[in-house]
């Protein structure tokens, strides 16, 4: 390869100013062209290293020191994550997802500038060939697979999951530590849907979660359960043996667990806000405070948190996940239920859920957990808890990042809750250890843990706490004495 003459009595310059990189052979299209393609090249692996050979050696370090940068934070990432997931889920907050989006803008956006630059170093009316467009194809080409890349992961995926975090965990109030062991959160299912003057809840469960292990125990509480004994709070103070002497025909509420919200809300003049005064600030509201302080009062532990699930969205994240698989063990129709007394199923179902294996979309697991006509409330449960686990099993972090756009848009409209965000890393990071291990279900009924939800007891209370203390803590075996 010729190079350009050295200018007289010029000194020595560096090695690099030697080299056909920065000054080529310009009048031999074969050197052109390999040096073109040696550009393109590094301008795609290593941003910055063309302009440090052949151009700008400012702009080629900024470009260079730029991707050593984030090829390292990405791989301190990938170590952490791997390491010590908690600490890199502590990390994942709205601040640093913001920060994370605009150093993925600000390196998409240089490496468009160390493209263009690469594209006027080839100097193409010197290359020899098909190879002025080839380049010039593959220079464009991976622009767009690395620039547009970090614009996607920005925009599509941190920015959905910044905005998530921001408007589900937005308004919630102060962490707390663990119970006795156990994190444990009242998870609420209801459809707002179906016109209701009042929100009632459809399903009730409680999930506790071993502080230490991850270990996840949920406990499904019938919504008819009634004159269900309050936790130490107001509604105690109003309700001391719970509802019973207080139905109210006029308000339209019974006493079973599903009528808090027409009990606390409904038939309150000022909707509850004088019992629960603090419900609104902390990201809640009377009718769930009310729900906490019942379930709290029949399994005999505290409950500071709720998750609400809307079951439209509840479809929605079912789709976005892919589906769920659950063997349905007998025959389910679809639809609201007969129209008039006598109607059979056949008139006014509007599909079936076949037995056997089925993987099911949003709209069919829907059905799955609502269909009762035909079945009883305890079936109904049993298979709401068996719909709760398949989502926890189809929600691999694999999974959930292939979908992440549309995880996130469901979750959004799915999902009200008050945990703190600063109490969501450490949640995420016992939920991967919760994959590990299997889920134990309580259910709070005849066929389940014996109790009638219809009549119970003051022996159902103390059978029932009895049965929660001993799931959550099973004695530990006491070693045999030897000989």
């Amino acid at each position: 390869m010729t190079l350009a003459p050295p200018r007289p009595g010029a000194r020595p310059s560096p090695l690099i100013e030697t080299q056909p990189m920065r000054r080529p052979d310009a009048s031999s299209p074969s050197v052109m062209t390999r040096r073109a393609w040696w550009l393109v090249g590094l301008n795609f692996l290593i941003p910055g290293s063309a302009q440090i050979l052949a151009g700008s050696r400012r702009l080629g370090r900024i470009g260079l020191t730029a991707t050593l940068v984030m090829w390292t934070i990405a791989l301190l990432a990938l170590l952490t994550s791997r390491l010590w997931p908690t600490l890199f889920y502590s990390l994942a907050n709205g601040a640093a997802l913001l920060v994370v989006q605009v150093v993925l803008l600000a390196y998409a956006a240089l490496w468009l500038v160390l493209t263009t630059d690469t594209l006027r170093l080839v100097r193409f009316v010197k290359v020899g060939g098909w190879s002025k467009a080839g380049a010039a194809v593959v220079a464009i080409v991976g622009l767009v697979l690395s620039s547009g890349g970090a614009v996607y992961a920005a925009q599509s995926l941190i920015g959905p999951a910044r905005e998530a975090l921001a408007t589900i965990f937005g308004n919630s109030g102060p962490s707390v530590p663990p119970s006795d062991g156990y994190y444990n959160i009242l998870l609420l299912g209801a459809d707002s849907g179906l016109g209701r003057d009042s929100m009632r809840f459809d399903s009730i469960s409680v999930v506790s979660v071993n502080a230490d292990t991850g270990a996840v125990t949920i406990t499904g509480i019938p919504r008819d359960l009634q004159n269900a004994p309050f936790a130490a709070g107001p509604m105690q103070e109003l309700y001391p043996n719970g509802f019973e002497g207080h139905v109210s025909q006029t308000c339209g509420w019974a006493a079973g667990m599903n009528q808090l919200t027409n009990a606390v809300e409904v038939c309150q003049p000022d909707r509850g806000a004088s019992i629960y005064p603090d419900a609104a600030d902390q990201g809640s509201s009377p009718a769930i405070e009310a729900t906490k302080d019942a379930a709290s009062g029949v399994l005999g532990i505290e409950i500071p948190y709720y998750v609400f699930v809307d079951m439209k969205g509840f479809a929605d994240i079912v789709d976005a996940l892919g589906g769920v698989d659950i063997t349905v063990l007998e025959r389910l129709p679809m639809g609201g239920g007969p129209a008039y007394e006598g109607q059979s199923v056949d008139e006014w179902a509007t599909g079936w859920i076949e037995a056997g294996p089925q993987h099911m979309d949003g709209d069919t697991a829907q059905w799955y957990a609502r269909s009762r006509y035909t079945t009883s409330d305890w079936d109904r449960m049993r298979r709401q808890r068996e719909l709760q686990q398949a989502i926890l099993a189809q929600a691999t972090p694999a999974n959930v990042l292939l979908r992440f756009q549309e995880v996130a848009a469901a979750g959004e409209d799915l999902v009200q809750t008050d945990i703190p965000e600063s109490l969501l890393p450490f949640l995420t990071g016992l939920a991967v250890k919760a994959k590990e291990q299997p889920v134990t279900t309580i259910e709070l009924t005849p066929e389940g843990a014996g109790i009638d939800p219809e009549a119970p007891t003051a022996d159902d209370w103390a059978l029932i706490r009895e049965l929660i203390q001993t799931t959550l803590h099973p004695p530990t075996a006491t070693p045999s004495p030897e000989g």
